[in-house]
Formats: structure tokens, C-alpha cells, sequence
């Protein structure tokens, strides 16, 4: 039996979908992430009950700090982009937590600017404040480590591709560095939309870009590239389809991400059938349901779709381009 709602909505769901492709599913994954960086902090005396933490979210982020801070009877306030809708709202106003929306923006880096521009002058009027940092501060790696040990008990000794959304890097690279330190083979293939600066894509747009938490407009800090063995950049369409073929063939109700993490996985488990598979659906589709699944009579069959491979960063192109990180990073360094 749970003692926090925290506790039980953190939980994953491991889903085989063939015996070589498991999907790791989750009602909202970033509570991993926050319930282990707020433990940490408390544990090492960082913060104290009743003190207030502060950071900028898209909008899951906001609820697992938001059930963290609850959990360990701390203050919450967020700098939230326009992304955060009216039910998330209305659950984070009766849970206590302070939250600020920033003026809608043209882009991505102009809203990720604003939040953090905004924090910095709460900051200084509330030094007391701690800020979480999520896209900086490695402690968010800390939670993952129980969905790594469950992967390791649960999934068939051998080989295993973890393909999830990089977004903060927690999440993959997490289950990754964990599984690894436990004697495991893994390779990680990390997903991207277009417009992301992380893996070098700012230079490709995607007006439709709607898949929160896995592109960043701005550098972030506590992503470990060389985790990364592949890279796929995929657009809005390429995952909507993958998003409406994963409920159509598996009844699995996940966002964007997970759409596009099922498209990669697929593709990947093409060239390579001696491994496990193991994709991440960090969240439930119901936020996406307006502006993505309501438009599923556009959806590509995926069998039409194929990425673009690449060898250098300057070949990127929509709707679907892919590479090994490892061969770019190589060649970007003349090695």
C-alpha cells in the first residue's frame, strides 16, 4: 500500500507488445525525477520542510514537483509556459502551488527565455527560494534508478535499445547510465523534434512542434550526450502517426513523445532483431488530444514512412532524419 499518491502514480507500467519490443509506460514520469531530486535535497540538509521550491515547466514537470512538494510538505511555485491547461491549472491551484504563466510566444526559445528571465527575478526577490533547476541539476537522475532495476529484473537477460524523448536528459539517459553500471548491454536511441537545439537542429523548423518536454531552445545542462548512440529527429507528423498506430495496434493512450519513441523503435528494431527493445511513454495522450489525436485521419500509415540517415548535421531534413551520434560527434571533432 502507497503512503502518497506520488508514490503510486509514479509507478510504471511495463507493456510487451512482442517478445522482443516492451513499452515502459507511465501515467507521468517526471514524478520519478522530482520525488528523487526533492528526497536528495532534503537528505542533504538543501532544503527544509516548509521552504519553497521554484522551477519552469511546460507542464508535467509542474505536477510531479507540485505531488513532491506535497508529498514532503514543501512550498511549490512554477513558472509555467501557455502549454499548462486549464486542468492542470485548476489541480495545481488546489494543491497550493504558486503558478505564473509567461505571455504566449512566437517560439520555443522566446518562451523557455521568458520563464527562466522570469525566475531570475523572483530569485532576487525571494532568495530563499530553491530553485530546481530540472534542465541543469543532475539530481533529477537520481529517481530513475528504481525504473532501471525493475527494467533489469523484468526484461530477459541481453542486449537492450532504450529509445525514449530527450528533453531535460533525465529519463533516458538515467535508465541508461543505471542499467549500464548493472553489467547490461545497452544502446540508447535518443528522440528529437526539429527546432531543438540539444542535438543540433535549431537550424530545421517545425512550425507544428507541439511535443512538449523532448526539444529544449535553449542549452541544457544535464544532458550527457555521449549516452547517446543514435539520434532521431522526427516532426509533428511522423509522430502523430506513430502516436494513433500505438493506441490503433495496441490501445495504448500515450502523447507525442511516445508516438514518436514507437515510430524510432520499430525503424531501429528493423536492422537488429538480437536485442530487446524497450520504449518510453512518458505520459498519457489526454493533453494532446485538440491539437493532435483529433486530426488522426491525417495520420501517415508508418509503413510509408523512413528516415533520412545521415552523416553530418547539415543533411538534416523533415519530415524524418536519422544518424549515429557517436560517427557525427567523430567526425564534428576530426577524430
Amino acid at each position: 500500500m502507497h503512503s502518497h499518491i506520488a508514490e503510486a502514480i509514479k509507478q510504471p507500467d511495463l507493456i510487451r507488445l512482442a517478445p522482443d519490443l516492451i513499452c515502459l509506460r507511465f501515467e507521468t514520469m517526471k514524478v520519478y525525477s522530482a520525488l528523487g531530486a526533492v528526497r536528495h535535497l532534503l537528505d542533504s540538509g538543501a532544503v527544509k520542510p516548509g521552504d519553497t521550491l521554484i522551477d519552469s515547466s511546460s507542464g508535467i514537470y509542474a505536477q510531479a514537483l507540485a505531488l513532491a512538494c506535497h508529498r514532503y510538505g514543501l512550498k511549490c511555485h512554477i513558472v509555467g509556459s501557455t502549454t499548462v491547461d486549464r486542468t492542470l491549472r485548476v489541480q495545481l491551484e488546489i494543491l497550493g502551488v504558486t503558478l505564473e504563466q509567461v505571455e504566449p510566444s512566437k517560439n520555443l526559445r522566446l518562451d523557455q527565455e521568458l520563464r527562466v528571465r522570469r525566475i531570475a527575478e523572483i530569485l532576487e526577490e525571494n532568495p530563499s527560494y530553491h530553485w530546481m533547476r530540472q534542465y541543469h541539476d543532475e539530481i533529477h537522475y537520481y529517481g530513475y534508478r528504481e525504473v532501471a532495476d525493475a527494467l533489469d529484473r523484468e526484461v530477459p537477460a541481453g542486449a537492450v535499445t532504450l529509445v525514449g524523448g530527450v528533453g531535460s536528459g533525465a529519463s533516458t539517459g538515467a535508465i541508461a547510465t543505471y542499467l549500464r553500471e548493472s553489467g547490461r548491454d545497452v544502446s540508447v536511441a535518443g528522440v528529437q523534434p526539429f527546432g531543438s537545439v540539444t542535438f543540433g537542429s535549431e537550424h530545421v523548423p517545425d512550425p507544428d512542434m507541439i511535443i512538449a518536454g523532448i526539444g529544449s531552445a535553449i542549452e541544457f545542462k544535464n544532458v550527457r550526450h555521449e549516452l547517446y548512440d543514435r539520434i532521431h529527429w522526427v516532426n509533428f507528423e511522423c509522430a502523430l502517426s506513430g502516436s494513433v498506430e500505438l493506441l490503433r495496434s495496441t490501445g495504448i493512450f500515450a502523447g507525442l513523445s511516445a508516438g514518436a519513441a514507437y515510430l524510432t523503435t520499430l525503424w531501429e528494431r528493423r536492422g537488429d532483431g538480437s536485442r530487446t527493445y524497450v520504449f518510453i511513454a512518458a505520459d498519457t495522450g489526454h493533453r494532446y488530444v485538440e491539437d493532435a489525436y483529433a486530426r488522426h485521419r491525417g495520420a501517415k500509415d508508418m509503413e510509408t514512412l523512413r528516415p533520412h540517415e545521415i552523416t553530418s548535421l547539415d543533411e538534416l531534413k523533415p519530415p524524418w532524419s536519422a544518424a549515429s551520434w557517436r560517427d557525427i560527434s567523430r567526425a564534428a571533432h576530426g577524430s
